[in-house]
């Protein structure tokens, strides 16, 4: 496994004002914590931690951190936060790492192949959980899960507990019985019926009686004519 180092310096400065400074230098605030020793705030370099990121053990790369006038520790990454537009780093939780006690990662889960299903049935091929989470000891973290999928048949699918975890160096976390991935069968379009022309005298509603004005003033006007004549 690839051995990476990240150089860092204590951080006084707080604010937003005095971290987009440090941005402009190739550096980004971090805080490193974990352990009995007290939560460090400390500047690191951009470059290197994005390095570590890209690497294949990605966010679960144990690396060495070297604080200028501190000292060297061992330290994951635990948390990120990235620019939405720019997609660079902004900012980085940092968490001390003991050799010798267990801790909880996350380890993607990647699939190869071309399930049966999708090629003799014409299935669809999905995946459901792209991680799973276990505990051991930071020296057995694998860089990543990669199963086998050529074998799936329509209404197959693989579930966690398929994967190859060693139970002697692993505890798993996540349920054992969710779904990697599996083959279903293609959704059929729903045949619209159109619904039948309706009997026109059935369909047509009523039409309300309309008394026009016109006539209803004349039969006034004639009931007033026969009481001046009386």
């Amino acid at each position: 496994m690839e051995q990476f180092t990240v150089e860092a310096t204590l951080r006084d400065e707080r604010g937003k004002n005095a971290a987009r400074r440090l941005r402009q230098t190739g550096r980004i605030p971090a805080v490193v914590y974990g352990g009995k020793e007290e939560p460090l705030a400390v500047a690191v370099n951009a470059k290197q931690v994005a390095s570590i990121l890209r690497s294949e053990s990605g966010r679960n790369t144990i690396f060495t951190l070297q604080v200028a006038g501190v000292g060297e520790k061992k330290t994951i990454v635990k948390d990120l936060k990235v620019d939405p537009v720019k997609g660079t780093l902004l900012h980085v939780d940092l968490m001390r790492v003991a050799m010798d006690v267990r801790m909880r990662v996350r380890v993607p889960v990647h699939t190869f192949g071309e399930p049966a299903g999708v090629k003799l049935q014409e299935g669809i091929f999905e995946i459901v959980t792209r991680e799973v989470e276990i505990e051991c000891l930071p020296g057995d973290i694998p860089d990543e899960y990669r199963v086998d999928v050529s074998g799936l048949m329509i209404g197959k699918h693989l579930r966690i507990s398929d994967l190859p975890l060693d139970p002697q160096k692993i505890r798993l976390v996540t349920d054992a019985q969710r779904v990697i991935a599996h083959v279903v069968a293609p959704r059929k379009e729903e045949e619209v019926v159109a619904p039948e022309v309706a009997v026109a005298a059935e369909a047509a509603p009523a039409e309300p009686e309309v008394i026009k004005k016109g006539k209803k003033e004349e039969e006034g006007e004639e009931a007033e004519g026969e009481a001046e004549e009386k």
